[in-house]
C-alpha cells in the first residue's frame, strides 16, 4: 500500500556531516467512542486504513498507521473507544486501548469539543493518571463551535489533568493537523526508521480490505446488527488477468441478521459489495472481484476461540 506521504526512506543522522538527528516514536490515540479517532489517523497518514463510522466501538483492533518524513517517522495507534465492555469482545477491547498507553512515546487524548466533559473523558483521565507518557489534550471538531467557547472548555480540561500539550483541531477539515504534527514531533526521542517510506500501516492487506467491507455494513445497518458484524478474508489472490479475487465472509450471530445482511433479494448484499470494492480498488490499485457470504456463528463476541479466530488477541 503506497501512502501519499511517499517521502525519502534515509535517515538523515549522520550523512554528509549533517548534523540533523533522525527521531522516531509511537503515539497512541485515544479518546471515547465516536470522538473521531480513526478520522485522525487516516487525515495524518493520507491514506484511508481505519474505518470510519458514526456508530459507537467502530475500532475493535490497535490500527497501526506510519507517518514519515524526511527527518521523523510517528507510528500512530488508532485504539478502541474506552467504555464499559458487554461481552468478551468488549473486554478486548478496553484492554487494547489500555495497552496501548504503556508502549508509545506520547498519548493523543481526543476529545469532542460539541460535547460538554463526560463520565467517559473523566474515567479515561483518571487511567491517563496512573501512566508517566506526556499526553496531549486534542480537542476536535473546532469547526462545530465558536471560537470564543473554546477557552472555558480548555480551562475545565486543565483542572482535571495538567496536559503536556492543548492542540485544538479538526480532523474531518484537516484544520491545525500539521501543527499537531510539529508538536508530536518535538517529543519523539533520536530513533530508527522502524518502516519503509512509503509504508503506510504494519496490517497486512487482508485485514484492512476485511475492514473496509465491515465499514460499509455499519453504515447500511442499525441497532445491534453493526456490533454483531466480523468479516474474514478467506481467499485472495490475483487471477491471470490481473484481477485481484477476493472471498470474504460477513459472521453474524442470529439467523435474523443474516436475512438483514442479505436484504431483500439480496439488494444490501449486493450494494455492501459495489462500495467495499471502490474503496477496496483505491487501496490495492488494481481491478478487484469481491465475492461475499454470510454466515452464522452464534454469539461469537463472547467465544473466546472465536475471537483469537478472527485475530482478537492482546499480544
Amino acid at each position: 500500500m503506497k501512502g501519499v506521504h511517499d517521502r525519502m526512506n534515509q535517515s538523515t543522522k549522520g550523512q554528509n556531516g549533517d548534523k540533523t538527528k533522525f527521531k522516531s516514536g509511537f503515539v497512541a490515540i485515544i479518546g471515547r467512542p465516536n470522538v473521531g479517532k480513526s478520522t485522525l489517523m487516516n487525515h495524518l497518514i493520507g491514506q484511508k486504513i481505519a474505518i470510519m463510522s458514526d456508530k459507537p466501538q467502530t475500532t475493535r483492533n490497535k490500527i497501526h498507521g506510519v507517518y514519515t518524513t524526511n527527518d521523523s517517522q510517528i507510528v500512530f495507534l488508532d485504539t478502541p473507544g474506552i467504555h464499559k465492555p458487554t461481552s468478551k469482545l468488549g473486554d478486548y477491547m478496553m484492554k487494547t486501548a489500555e495497552s496501548a498507553l504503556k508502549e508509545v512515546e506520547a498519548a493523543l487524548f481526543l476529545v469532542d469539543v460539541s460535547e460538554g466533559i463526560g463520565g467517559g473523558d473523566r474515567f479515561i483521565i483518571e487511567q491517563l493518571k496512573k501512566v508517566n507518557t506526556p499526553v496531549f489534550l486534542v480537542m476536535n471538531k473546532i469547526d462545530k463551535v465558536e471560537p470564543e467557547q473554546l477557552l472555558p472548555i480548555i480551562m475545565q480540561y486543565k483542572d482535571l489533568y495538567d496536559f503536556a500539550e492543548i492542540v485544538p483541531i479538526s480532523a474531518l477539515q484537516g484544520n491545525n493537523v500539521d501543527t499537531l504534527l510539529q508538536q508530536i514531533t518535538k517529543y519523539l526521542p533520536e530513533g530508527p526508521q522502524y518502516y519503509p517510506a512509503d509504508q503506510v500501516t504494519d496490517h497486512p492487506e487482508q485485514f484492512v480490505v476485511a475492514e473496509l467491507v465491515r465499514e460499509k455494513i455499519l453504515h447500511m445497518t442499525r441497532e445491534e446488527v453493526p456490533h454483531s458484524i466480523a468479516v474474514g478474508i478467506e481467499d485472495m489472490r490475483v487471477q491471470e488477468n490481473g484481477v485481484v479475487y477476493i472471498g470474504a465472509v460477513i459472521f453474524v450471530e442470529r439467523d435474523s441478521q443474516k436475512g438483514i445482511i442479505i436484504g431483500k433479494k439480496g439488494a444490501l448484499l449486493k450494494e455492501v459489495g459495489k462500495q467495499a470494492r471502490k474503496d477496496i480498488e483505491a487501496l490495492l490499485g488494481s481491478r478487484t472481484f469481491l465475492e461475499l457470504w454470510v454466515k452464522v456463528k452464534k454469539d461469537w463476541r463472547n467465544q473466546e476461540r472465536v475471537l483469537k479466530d478472527f485475530g482478537f488477541r492482546h499480544d
